[in-house]
């Protein structure tokens, strides 16, 4: 006899058809009066034993077989029988020529949605592997399909890989019974196998409709008619998908944010928004602890050491835990050419690259090697609009119930960072409807500050949680924490002053603004609280005060300046990139907002970039509008 597979070229459309089952196809999948493909698996003086799938087999009686055969052998054979203990009788078909078509096993899948009903019944589930990782004893496959992850334990052997031919991003059907293990579903595996050629395509393509749903953003009203920030808002969106669609990718985050008060505004909405949605799609109560890390900056643009220590975490959780390599969400930080060396690292491993951001950017330099980009001023904005009040919109976005919690919010970080937007007015109201008056507000920011400085890159979760009051309901403690952390700044910025103002130099510029410098590195205190930039902000604030002029200050070390600036309009990106032509071997690089930033250079040029960079201040023009609008980045 001859045969050809369905659909092989060559295949005669007048050859019968014979139907070989899948390995995993059981007796429901057998139909009377239909030729099946058998293999003789063993041989007895009263007929021979066929299998026609792993669970499929019985007897072909001698009565009815001509010939001799071998264990091994094929036979083409139809149900004749199925007696009542369930033992089932074949009898062969005389076919010379035929075509195989394949008979997947029909199952009926339980989606992640319907385990608990489940518990301790086998089921069957399809989906995609996000995750492989070998314990100890089991490997742990995470799969996602369109409801959720859920934890699948296969054992072989103590710390031996079950099923080695499975990898993160093959499409599966898993066979097992759902359990719970230490408050979490987990679904013991009987039997996992890759999906293949039509299977395997019908269910990416369903996974991944279902996934395209489910990343969608959700419709918020937001919290304050702002016209200028619905420029803002179809980027927020894309943003929020897709930070969505990464936890529905069971994909890591790592959120890096600056370490002040907006930063952190920013990113604790969205951390907390996150692991909620975590725990809303993964059946594994620890997955929002292992899949979303917050990480404070220092630096205003991500400096290589942050991207190559992230980087290695990286490998090494992909390495241990099986994990995906991460998605990395950047906030109030990372719009400039100074973020691309670290960009361009992180692209040699393709990891997706997120920014939300507020400081003046340079598209040119960064489009290229971001997924999405939020900023103001690609929309003809500026700083005003914070990374904070970007960045609530955007957690309500992934996850709506947590609107209540973040009213306050966006007037912490319009405070923290002396923003004048147009908008502060309804924020600074929306949180008195919360109970926080604008001192309360104050000091929470100063707390804020403090806390980020002593944390310096440990993210502090709870701890800053208390102190914003999301997700924490001691309300005795959060005003306790924040009356003491902004007596202790306040105390502090108070004894660092005393010893700086002293050394303070002043001169009138020609064009009528008042400049002020300041050796931070000889004549403030130096590894604790002001840091250099708050230590010249603080100064830029009391003679603003005092004088009502226009006024810039200048603290600077032995290789960097930071800058202040209200009623003067400066450029200081522009500032820095002339400062690079113009002071050849000066080593400048910097950047920040329009009016406040920071430069850069190499120690023995410090003179030479002082005295150039007073040129241009002095050429400024003079804008009592900018007064006192002016953020605070450390």
């Amino acid at each position: 006899m001859t045969r050809e597979s369905a659909g092989e070229p060559g295949a005669d459309d007048g050859d019968s058809v014979v139907y070989d089952l899948a390995a995993e196809c059981t007796a429901e999948d057998v139909e009377r009066n239909r030729p099946y493909l058998a293999e003789i698996n063993g041989i007895v003086d009263y007929g021979v034993f066929v299998d026609l799938s792993e669970s499929v087999s019985g007897l072909v009686h001698e009565s009815v077989l001509e010939g001799t055969f071998a264990v091994g052998d094929e036979l083409v054979v139809e149900l004749e029988s199925v007696r009542d203990n369930g033992d089932m009788a074949f009898e062969p078909v005389d076919i010379e020529e035929y075509t195989l078509q394949n008979v997947a096993h029909d199952y009926a899948l339980t989606g992640t949605d319907r385990l608990k009903p489940n518990i301790g019944d086998q089921i069957h589930l399809e989906g995609k592997i996000v995750q492989v990782k070998q314990t100890a004893g089991p490997t742990i496959f995470h799969v996602a399909d369109e409801y959720g992850v859920v934890p699948c334990a296969a054992f072989e052997e103590a710390g031996v890989r079950a099923y080695p031919a499975i990898e993160v991003g093959d499409v599966v059907r898993v066979t097992g019974t759902p359990e719970r293990r230490e408050g979490s579903i987990q679904i013991e595996v009987d039997g996992l196998s890759n999906l293949e050629g039509q299977d395997a395509e019908d269910a990416r393509e369903r996974l991944e409709d279902a996934l395209e749903d489910r990343a969608e953003p959700h419709d918020v009203e937001p919290l304050i008619d702002w016209p200028a920030f619905e420029k803002l808002r179809p980027n927020l969106r894309e943003v929020a998908k897709l930070l969505r669609r990464t936890v529905l990718e069971g994909r890591p985050i790592r959120v890096r944010h600056h370490a002040d008060g907006d930063g952190m505004c920013a990113a604790v909405p969205v951390q907390i928004a996150l692991e909620r949605f975590i725990a809303d799609v993964h059946e594994d109560e620890n997955a929002p602890r292992h899949l979303i890390k917050r990480l404070p900056a220092k630096a205003p643009f991500y400096e290589m050491e942050d991207a190559t220590r992230d980087l290695n975490f990286a490998l090494e959780d992909r390495e241990k835990h099986g994990q995906q390599l991460p998605l990395l969400l950047m906030l109030d930080n990372g719009s400039t050419a100074e973020d691309v060396p670290a960009y361009e690292t992180l692209a040699h491993y393709d990891i997706p690259i997120a920014v939300v951001d507020h400081h003046h950017p340079d598209p040119d330099a960064v489009e290229d090697l971001l997924d999405a980009h939020v900023n103001p001023y690609l929309h003809d904005e500026d700083y005003r609009i914070t990374t904070g009040m970007c960045c609530v919109e955007l957690a309500r976005m992934i996850y709506p119930d947590l609107g209540d919690e973040l009213r306050h919010v966006p007037a912490v970080a319009g405070l923290s960072d002396r923003s004048k937007a147009d908008a502060m007015d309804d924020y600074l109201e929306l949180a008195a409807e919360e109970g926080y008056d604008e001192d309360r507000l104050q000091d929470l920011s100063e707390a804020l500050d403090y806390a980020a400085f002593w944390l310096r890159y440990n993210s502090g979760d709870q701890l800053i949680q208390d102190l914003l009051q999301i997700d924490s309901a001691d309300e005795d403690r959060h005003r306790e924490l924040v009356e003491f952390f902004a007596d202790r700044a306040r105390e502090e910025v108070d004894e660092q002053l005393d010893a700086a103002m002293p050394h303070l130099e002043h001169e009138d510029l020609d064009n009528g603004a008042h400049l002020y410098r300041i050796d931070v590195e000889n004549y403030a205190h130096r590894f604790t609280y002001p840091a250099p930039g708050k230590t010249t902000g603080e100064i830029h604030d009391r003679k603003i005060e005092e004088t009502g002029d226009p006024v810039i200050t200048v603290g600077y070390g032995p290789d960097f300046a930071v800058l202040r600036s209200d009623g003067v309009r400066l450029d200081i990106p522009t500032m820095v990139s002339e400062l690079e032509e113009e002071v050849p071997g000066g080593g400048v690089s910097g950047g920040g907002h329009l009016v406040v930033g920071s430069i850069k250079f190499v120690k023995g040029k410090r003179e030479d970039v002082i005295d150039a960079l007073v040129e241009k201040m002095e050429d400024a023009e003079i804008d009592e509008a900018l007064s006192s609008a002016a953020p605070i980045d450390d």
